[in-house]
């Protein structure tokens, strides 16, 4: 199994909920994810590409194989900060 996926990083968690309550007033992923994400990924809108079992962290991998496609998740914590996921596909 494969997904592909989206975020945006950040170091903190009150700013991660202040980005996904503007994903929910209708702002759009990749907007936020240039505006705000610390990871390289940002230029792509946050897009990771595709990756398989084993290539992300766990909590990472772990939230992107319970989370629907296209609906951005809560808050996830890692080692790096704190990450807003899109799942934008599995195959």
């Amino acid at each position: 199994m494969e997904w592909r996926a989206s975020h945006i990083l950040v170091k903190n968690k009150s700013l991660a909920d202040d980005i996904l309550k503007k994903l929910q007033k209708g702002v759009r992923f990749e907007q936020l994810a240039k505006e705000f994400s610390t990871c390289p990924s940002r230029s792509k809108g946050g897009d990771l590409g595709w990756f398989g079992a084993g290539q992300m962290v766990k909590p990472f991998e772990e939230a992107v194989k319970k989370m629907p496609s296209n609906r951005p998740s809560r808050p996830v914590r890692t080692q790096f900060g704190y990450h807003i996921i899109k799942k934008t596909g599995e195959r």
